[in-house]
């Protein structure tokens, strides 16, 4: 082993922070320095020109000297693992010439007062992917092969004590399933089998809460004869609306139609041309990444993103991710430096947080980077997003906050109309692995999801988060968009993306949903952990793979794409005519070997598993009293909703993001010459070529649901709709939503209210609207307990709505901004759909004065703002869609966190000028008609358009 020394490994910003996060923990350790460690394993008997090699690297063979009274420490990839960085750099050296077998770089941190211990050592480094050494020599472990970890057996009358050690969170019926259908195969589960069983029917995999039937405070609640599910409200808005939309709840993600367009790639010969203008679509998805991202923000918000951008390309037979969004809703941020009236409220100091849980803080320092830093390196814009920080006491030990958060990834993507329908795989069809190799990480993430925070041990927890490495995820995506460029010749068959589950999760539904089994060799699955044993290698949740079937004539060429692009992949099986899944080391379909490590029929896992039924009641009353504003100082309240997290300037989330990558941006979030984050919606266009394109715009007011559940939720489907309006959308119709649904399952009464929120918008709003929602998500275990000196304390968040509409745009060039004309003469414009009742239930007025209220409990109660007409939703939305295309609007902007004045001031920041505002005919109270966040819009119009506008409103009622 050679070990080279090379440049500072941190900025003297990263190299602060650090030091600050070990002085937390023991005040003395003070960091020296830090510089990259190559170790390089040279090829048998070959001369290593380590001059050239030090060059490239920029890296010396002599050692710095340690500083006095300091230590070294080494940081570098798990022992016996092989780091994406290497694989990388190992390619490139020996494409220079080099003989080598591998290069690693590690980190050298020289430390002051160290002390080995496990606390100091997980701020240093890693360990799912990292190990901390002592000394340079210990380094050549990193060039050992462990042993493979072996096949385990569990004894049937052990399930319960493996369920819990593995963290499988089985339901104890579903332990006697497994113990019934393993009883009549006549043998014990392998460790393989039941991990693979806990992932594919885990919560977070099979939305176990949003298939089962009801009872609701005692009354069976019934649909179409059958129980009523969630799931079934919510498919009841595509039947009532199905036109528009290409594929529904079949898919990775869903696929609606577009406007003519064409496409811009290269021709058989190479070089890029525009095709013949065709009818376009696009793929639509919005994910949730909640747990990882608790507890490790960074690559839990990363691979949130990563895992969505997988989805879009793994729809159909093939989509082009075009454009992200991220969101986040946290508690309390607590920024030590500014702190804020509406946090700790009661006088008591900061409440107890969950140690295993990442802060708020910490959460959107590290999570937004994450998610910016693999769409940056993916290549892909984010162009729209959402922040919301909210916390609330409702009692001894239990607090209603974002503790464990919502981190959500979403976007849309680009799909030829020939790619949006799969082909079913035939037999001896090649069940293939696309890119990186699996590696011990992400172990259980599908069964860890899908419990509360608090009812797994901590390392289960830490081994659920993935890691990312989206420059892999970059060549997989070029592989998909050279078979897509084939058309009608492309090879792949089936497609499904690798998450949750992993391979246990992704192969076997590649396999049951062409109606097939399949025989898979273990040994011909990617690994650069020759340790791992079988149940890790199958069940492991290392990103950037892909599944896919192909069949065998068109392997061959399959093949020399993914050398073109230097992109791994392994034909590790072939589908079978049987529907039987036998996983094994060897294994062929001619020789099976007598220990499989799975060896079951298909309907073991997509049989009849135990239905749920939930059993739900209703929560007595919320008893926070209303807001008292007598006693308020408008300016202050003005100041202070200003400042609140939710309506302050989401600049910090925005300028981290590349928002042109790709060359179809149309409207970023960004406006005017002075480039303030406030666009209501993003825009991107179909083609590089003409002005049609797709925009998206997000919708939530997740803390009404504390008051009224079912209101929070239509006026999260509201709110994206007024975003929405500022693009061109020919009708309400062509809108398709996104629902993320957030609940704490099991919690008092939070299962009714979910039913109550499922419900309002898809047995009711939608249909009537003519929306429907052909994609979402579920994440029901939005709670966490734990204990801090004995005593217990519970976060529940609320019931969690977050809609993301997207649709078609007939005219980029037709959008609105909340960029005001400076033109002398002109009139904003305050549209109201709330019929003038100004309700201040849940606003952040309230969440700003905690203490102005007449009981003792925080101001937050009240009558909450409603959408109680769908009907003025749609005359809005064809009021403003009228005017546009009449040339009456100069800017548009709605109405929602802060009310009327957040608004106002947003329009007035973006444009650097002042407003003169007249609340003579808006009410009797300055509170209310300033800050109710009823939904509506602010417009402006010029004074010679006022007539036509004011016709136009008394046209739409």
């Amino acid at each position: 082993m050679i070990v080279l020394e090379g440049q500072p490994a941190l900025s003297q910003f990263r190299r602060a922070r650090l030091e600050s996060r070990l002085q937390s923990l023991s005040p003395s350790v003070i960091v020296r320095g830090a510089w990259h460690v190559y170790f390089v394993e040279p090829e048998d008997g070959a001369a290593l020109d380590q001059q050239t090699l030090g060059r490239i690297l920029q890296a010396s063979a002599e050692p710095l000297a340690p500083a006095e009274d300091s230590q070294s420490r080494f940081i570098v990839p798990r022992l016996g693992t092989l780091s994406p960085w290497a694989s990388k750099a190992t390619e490139l050296l020996r494409g220079a010439g080099l003989k080598m077998k591998r290069v690693e770089r590690g980190t050298r941190i020289d430390l002051q007062g160290w002390e080995d211990s496990q606390a100091l050592a997980r701020q240093l480094h890693d360990p799912m992917t990292q190990s901390l050494l002592a000394t340079r020599e210990q380094a050549s472990a990193l060039f050992t092969a462990p042993a493979r970890g072996a096949l385990e057996r569990i004894p049937l009358g052990a399930l319960e004590a493996a369920n819990k050690r593995l963290g499988l969170a089985l339901a104890d019926d579903e332990i006697e399933y497994l113990r019934l259908r393993f009883g009549e195969v006549g043998r014990d589960p392998s460790d393989v089998e039941l991990m693979m069983f806990a992932q594919a029917n885990s919560e977070h995999c099979r939305h176990k809460i949003f298939n089962a039937g009801w009872t609701l405070d005692g009354k069976e609640m019934l649909l179409n004869g059958g129980p009523q599910s969630l799931f079934k409200m919510i498919k009841h808005t595509h039947a009532q609306t199905p036109q528009h939309t290409l594929s529904a709840y079949s898919d990775n993600a869903a696929v609606v139609e577009g406007y003519a367009s064409s496409r811009f790639r290269p021709d058989a010969s190479g070089a890029y041309r525009s095709e013949p203008e065709a009818e376009s679509a696009f793929c639509i998805k919005v994910e949730t990444h909640n747990h990882p991202t608790a507890i490790a923000p960074f690559p839990g918000a990363a691979t949130g993103a990563g895992g969505e951008i997988r989805d879009e390309g793994a729809t159909g037979r093939g989509g082009k991710p075009k454009a992200g969004l991220t969101g986040f809703s946290v508690s309390h941020l607590r920024i030590p430096t500014l702190p804020q009236p509406w946090e700790d409220a009661d006088g008591n100091g900061p409440r107890a947080l969950n140690p295993r849980m990442a802060p708020a803080l910490e959460i959107m320092l590290d999570g937004p980077l994450g998610g910016a830093a693999f769409n940056n390196e993916f290549g892909r814009p984010n162009l729209a997003g959402y922040f919301r920080s909210f916390e609330l006491a409702e009692g001894p030990g239990l607090t209603r906050a974002y503790d464990k958060p919502i981190m959500l990834a979403g976007g849309l993507g680009a799909i030829d109309r020939v790619q949006v329908e799969k082909i079913r795989l035939q037999p001896g069809d090649a069940v293939i692995v696309l890119g990186g190799p699996a590696m011990l990480i992400g172990l259980g993430g599908g069964a860890a999801s899908s419990v509360a925070s608090g009812d797994t041990s901590e390392d289960l927890d830490f081994a659920s988060v993935q890691r990312d490495n989206p420059e892999m995820e970059r060549r997989c995506q070029e592989v998909v968009d050279r078979c897509v460029a084939l058309g009608a010749g492309n090879p792949i068959r089936w497609f499904h993306d690798v998450g949750a589950g992993g391979l246990s999760n992704a192969i076997p539904e590649l396999l049951h949903d062409s109606g097939r089994g399949g025989v898979i060799d273990l040994g011909k699955v990617p690994s650069d952990d020759p340790s791992l044993s079988p149940m890790q290698l199958w069940c492991n949740e290392s990103q950037e793979r892909y599944v896919l079937g192909v069949a065998q004539e068109h392997l061959t060429a399959f093949a020399e794409i993914c050398a073109r692009e230097r992109c791994p992949f392994a034909a590790v099986g072939v589908a079978t005519e049987v529907e039987r899944l036998v996983v094994a080391y060897g294994a062929t379909v001619d020789a099976i070997p007598d220990d499989c490590a799975i060896d079951l029929p298909m309907d073991v896992l997509f049989g009849k598993p135990p239905k749920m039924h939930r059993d739900a009641v209703h929560p007595p009353a919320p008893r926070w009293p209303e807001l008292e504003t007598a006693g308020l100082d408008l300016h202050d309240a003005a100041l202070r909703v200003m400042a609140h997290p939710s309506v302050a300037s989401k600049q910090f989330l925005v300028t981290i993001g590349d928002r042109s990558v790709g060359g179809l941006t149309a409207r970023d979030q960004m406006v005017g010459p002075w480039q303030l984050p406030l666009a209501d919606c993003a825009i991107t266009l179909s083609g590089f070529e003409g002005h049609v394109g797709e925009a998206m715009a997000i919708g939530e007011r997740t803390p009404l649901a504390l008051l009224d559940a079912a209101a929070s939720a239509r006026m999260a489907v509201g709110e994206a709709i007024t975003n929405l309006c500022a693009a061109p959308v020919a009708s309400l119709d062509r809108i398709k939503l996104s629902a993320n649904w957030m609940a704490a399952a099991n919690h008092a009464g939070e299962d009714a209210l979910l039913f109550d929120a499922v419900r309002a918008v898809g047995m009711s709003l939608c249909p009537d609207l003519d929306l429907s929602i052909p994609v979402g998500k579920d994440s029901l275990s939005m709670q966490a307990q734990w204990q801090v000196d004995g005593q217990t304390h519970k976060s529940v968040s609320p019931v969690s709505l977050v809609i993301t509409a997207f649709a078609p745009v007939t005219d980029a060039r037709e959008q609105l901004t909340p960029l005001l004309s400076r033109e002398e003469d002109s009139d904003l414009w305050l549209i109201g759909l709330g019929a003038g009742k100004q309700r201040m239930g849940g606003s952040v007025l309230a969440q700003c004065h905690p203490d102005a209220s007449a009981g003792s409990e925080a101001a937050f109660g009240g009558e909450v703002p409603d959408l109680d007409e769908p009907q003025r939703l749609r005359d809005f939305f064809e009021l403003i869609r009228d005017a546009r295309e009449a040339g009456v609007l100069l800017a548009y902007h709605d109405r929602s966190d802060g009310g009327a004045f957040a608004t106002l001031c947003e329009m007035a920041f973006a444009t650097h000028c002042g407003l003169d505002i007249q609340l003579d005919n808006w009410g009797d109270d300055a509170f209310r008609t300033l800050f109710a966040e009823e939904l509506g819009a602010v417009v402006q119009v010029s004074a010679e358009d006022r007539a036509a506008f004011a016709d136009l409103v008394e046209r739409h009622a």
